[in-house]
């Protein structure tokens, strides 16, 4: 009888642990979800770079760090899953720089802007980020060589990634971070909709239910 007390025990905390996380999952989805109506700017500021279709109707809004791993493994794979759904699918990129001297490289490419030339240096650090950003010693000079295939111009680059008004936009990025209790990067929301289990399938199924809400057949 002890036994059997014992196991049955054990059972109901594990139903418990697993039910507290499933609750905790979907009252964040569901405070996300009223953000998202309610607080738009939260998840979208005016300054936030954005690619795809204006007449898109599915936003997926990435918190990126430039040094992060992961956000340049899941690169390739978010273009992808915009260019399998055509004009329906808008990228927003929002900046929590965690790594040590990230910011640095926000810095770049919101200069880079300026010049037209915003993707394109993205795509360029992110191809080349084990030169310069291993996170035990971080080399941000060494991005410096990549750039002119860019087609950038470094002194001007130089110059305008000193402006005051990009630290505003760091600030305000990492703010709206802190809100939505992005801890770590890559941090997705699909329409407002918190990618609360980490993966590339997660992320794709999370998109592939949003789209079908919005674009029925």
């Amino acid at each position: 009888m002890k036994k059997q007390l014992v196991i049955f025990s054990g059972i109901f905390l594990i139903l418990v642990f697993v039910l507290g996380g499933y609750i905790y999952k979907h009252q964040q989805t569901q405070k996300l979800n009223f953000l998202a109506r309610e607080h738009a700017e939260v998840f979208i500021r005016k300054h936030s770079p954005t690619l795809g279709s204006e007449e898109a109707k599915v936003y997926l809004i990435e918190f990126m760090d430039p040094a992060c791993e992961t956000c340049s493994a899941f690169s390739p794979f978010v273009k992808k899953l915009m260019a399998d759904n055509p004009g329906k699918i808008k990228l927003v990129i929002r900046y929590a720089p965690f790594h040590d001297g990230a910011d640095y490289f926000v810095k770049i490419l919101e200069a880079s802007k300026k010049q037209g030339k915003y993707w394109e240096t993205l795509d360029i650090m992110y191809q080349t980020q084990p030169y310069w950003a291993s996170h035990h010693n971080p080399q941000p000079e060494l991005a410096w060589q990549f750039l002119p295939s860019v087609g950038l111009d470094l002194e001007k680059l130089k110059n305008d990634m000193n402006d005051p008004a990009i630290g505003e936009i760091i600030a305000q990025d990492l703010a709206d971070a802190k809100t939505l209790n992005v801890t770590k990067t890559p941090g997705f929301f699909v329409n407002g909709k918190p990618l609360v289990t980490f993966g590339d399938v997660e992320l794709q199924q999370l998109l592939e239910d949003e789209l079908a809400a919005q674009y029925p057949k």
